[in-house]
């Protein structure tokens, strides 16, 4: 049995590496609120988002997710993640793999703010492609699951892996399976502690 290091060197030089950012690169204290008449009636972390179902007369608003500001201000590394990200960027695109995040987020309103963070945490961002899948219409996993597809379409991949702390993105990925048979497919669910186990 290998050890996670060692899984990172092998396959790092022939495939497609996938981040999330919430909950597992960092943890912010921004907040999806619940708007009810005009009027917030909660304010739900990434994790209780994931799971909550909009009732009658309520919808969501992500202005804080839009604020670079807030995140930056606020951002903590899960640090075992951010190191794991560190040493995929740094092997895999030197050798010309691909690494992108794919993140619920729609568009920030400061992109270097939104930038100058994962620098501040030794994140090459300039290797990296981060995919906003907040800008798509459907749900959180749904159109996480169009990019995907937008990336495996391009036939240059042998094997993707995911690192995200939801369950159903980690589905999502893996029922892209039977339409790739050729490609290998890893999805690795992201604890708060930035321990992963395989799905």
């Amino acid at each position: 049995m290998i050890n996670f290091k060692e899984f990172i060197c092998e396959n790092a030089s022939k495939g497609l590496s996938i981040f999330d950012i919430d909950d597992t690169l960092f943890k912010s204290d921004a907040r999806v609120l619940v708007l009810k008449n005009g009027k917030v009636i909660k304010k739900l972390t990434p994790d209780q988002f994931n799971g909550y179902r909009l009732m009658g007369g309520e919808s969501f608003d992500f202005q804080q997710f839009k604020s670079s500001k807030v995140f930056m201000q606020t951002a903590r590394p899960i640090d075992r993640m951010i190191e794991t990200a560190k040493a995929i960027i740094r092997r895999a695109t030197a050798k010309g793999s691909k690494v992108i995040i794919v993140t619920a987020r729609s568009n920030m309103d400061d992109r270097d703010t939104f930038l100058r963070t994962f620098r501040m945490h030794g994140i090459d961002i300039d290797k990296v492609r981060i995919e906003r899948s907040g800008n798509l219409r459907g749900s959180t996993s749904e159109n996480k699951r169009e990019i995907f597809k937008k990336y495996l379409d391009s036939g240059e991949f042998t094997r993707v892996r995911l690192f995200d702390d939801d369950i159903n993105n980690c589905k999502a990925l893996l029922s892209l399976k039977n339409e790739y048979p050729h490609i290998d497919f890893t999805a690795l669910l992201v604890d708060k502690n930035g321990r992963v186990k395989k799905v």
